[in-house]
């Protein structure tokens, strides 16, 4: 009797097969060195665009907001000529590497970060400007305050741009090249393993990504429950 795919990824999962632990380690390397870069550099970017006055405010703000919408093969398409030999950075020799997979997927998350950030700590910043600039703190001084003080929030804003970069296919894809044993991730590995037919494979994977997904929103409800304890 022919063995089910699902009966053969839930084998390859239980016995821990070394081709998915290579592909799902890869992913997760990838995903959260993004999601590291994307946090340092959207949470400070997003308060200071809450908090601060200076020329073409309004307009950054509108643009963090609309690039959550980024298409991620957009994303990858401009990396890629930036990172191609005859582009301006292809020097760094980066193009089909799980460092271009890194800084496409930081393109991607920095705008949902810097987005809700922005909106969290000009909310917070709304209520509590007058108690802070009476304590002597500036604006800018104020918002490693803000941010210890909207940290459930961010939290969460944090764990959807993991979910985000976990999810993404189409921008690793294109600077990652999808090359076995070097920058094939658990997206591209579902995308290629079912057109070849190997749907054990794609299935594990299938149902890691599930598992991933569902420890983020189970975080991200934990938060917000944490939150409103707080409160």
């Amino acid at each position: 009797m022919e063995t089910s795919p699902l009966m053969l990824a839930f084998h390859l999962m239980s016995t821990l097969d070394p081709r998915l632990t290579e592909i799902v380690g890869l992913s997760l390397t990838v995903s959260l060195s993004a999601l590291a870069l994307a946090t340092m550099i959207g949470l400070p970017l997003g308060a200071v665009v809450a908090v601060g006055r200076f020329p073409g405010r309004g307009f950054v703000s509108v643009t963090l907001s609309a690039f959550m919408g980024l298409p991620p093969v957009v994303v990858g398409l401009v990396v890629y000529l930036l990172l191609s030999r005859s582009g301006p950075l292809g020097v760094l020799g980066l193009l089909y590497t799980p460092s271009a997979m890194i800084i496409a997927q930081t393109i991607l998350i920095v705008p949902i970060i810097s987005a809700v950030t922005r909106q969290t700590i000009a909310d917070l910043w709304q209520d509590y400007r007058e108690q802070l600039l009476s304590l002597g703190a500036s604006p800018m001084g104020a918002i490693p305050t803000l941010i210890w003080d909207a940290r459930h929030s961010l939290s969460t804003a944090i764990l959807a741009g993991f979910g985000r970069a976990t999810a993404e296919v189409g921008a690793v894809m294109i600077v990652g090249g999808n090359i076995d044993h070097a920058t094939r991730t658990m997206t591209t590995t579902i995308v290629l393993e079912t057109s070849r037919g190997n749907l054990a494979l794609a299935l594990a994977l299938g149902l890691i990504l599930i598992c991933l997904s569902l420890a983020v929103n189970g975080a991200v409800v934990g938060l917000r429950d944490m939150a409103r304890r707080g409160d």
